[in-house]
């Protein structure tokens, strides 16, 4: 990369818009009031966990999104499992945990950050700027002997959000992947297990394998083994050859039901490949009728 790329790639990462925060500076922040810490836990398998962990234990002040209940709409046949969320009720939802366009958000999870990612990303759809994802997540913190606390955090008051209107642009529908198949200046990343991708087993959906002509680039390789992000440089020179000189409209990131594609969404935001876009619905969409299925590898 060149100089000029580093020099954009650490301006994008530095000051109160940079997309993820240390352990350290959340901890010299918990009491700070601009500063709402979010924990957004969740198992796939059991959807009650997420509430009962936050319960036992989490950040202190931290307040708990359920991936399924806030980060999402419910889901109906034919759709993917996790569906956006409503726009008014998502709005709603933030201002009640005290969130305004000035508080600085940090969410965590205990999965890689995939869940806290998919938080991330639906404020910048809302058009929230200041809003991170706390490196290394809840197991980071456990690690090094942070505080934790299993006091709920008094209610906040409303905040006064202004209306705020999603950016549309930053994600594509189904219609969208089904035209898109036979253009050759499109490319689609799949963030799920490579066994999940390549058709060897599927817990979740109604088929397995992938939506032809993706490619698999699996979420926790954008993660070091203590599970913080890999440098932005890292990052770039991985993401820049898989994409090649396609513009970054050009790339849909997809993978079960639209939570592990937010943290390649993210991992390109670190690299300074902004412009990346979100297919919500992703396999569990595309496979609850029928279309076009792969398996295997891509050649």
């Amino acid at each position: 990369m060149s100089s000029s790329a580093v020099q954009s790639v650490v301006a994008h990462s530095a000051g109160d818009e940079a997309p993820l925060v240390s352990t350290a500076e959340l901890a010299a922040h918990l009491l700070d009031p601009l500063w709402v810490v979010v924990d957004c836990r969740h198992d796939p398998f059991d959807f009650a966990a997420g509430a009962l962990r936050y319960q036992e234990g989490h950040i202190p002040g931290a307040r708990f999104a359920s991936v399924a209940q806030d980060l999402s709409a419910p889901t109906a046949a034919g759709r993917g499992r996790h569906p956006l969320p409503d726009v008014e009720l998502f709005t709603a939802r933030l201002a009640q945990w005290g969130i305004t366009p000035r508080s600085r958000v940090v969410a965590y999870d205990a999965s890689g950050n995939s869940y806290a990612a998919r938080f991330w990303w639906l404020c910048r759809w809302l058009g929230l700027s200041r809003v991170a994802v706390l490196d290394g997540g809840w197991d980071k913190w456990i690690a090094e002997g942070r505080a934790v606390s299993s006091e709920l955090p008094d209610p906040a008051v409303a905040a006064a959000l202004p209306q705020l209107q999603p950016n549309d642009s930053m994600w594509v529908d189904v219609a969208f992947v089904e035209g898109a198949l036979a253009q050759d200046d499109l490319l689609l990343i799949d963030a799920r297990l490579p066994e999940r991708y390549r058709g060897d087993d599927e817990p979740q959906d109604r088929l397995a394998g992938h939506i032809p002509g993706a490619i698999n680039r699996y979420y926790k390789a954008n993660l070091d083994p203590h599970g913080c992000f890999l440098p932005a440089e890292e990052l770039r020179r991985q993401f820049a050859a898989l994409i090649g000189p396609l513009p970054m409209e050009r790339v849909i990131q997809q993978c079960g039901a639209g939570i592990n594609a937010c943290n390649n969404l993210l991992a390109m935001e670190l690299a300074g490949l902004q412009g990346s876009r979100l297919y919500p619905g992703s396999w569990s969409e595309w496979c609850a009728v029928d279309r076009p299925i792969a398996v295997g590898e891509e050649s």
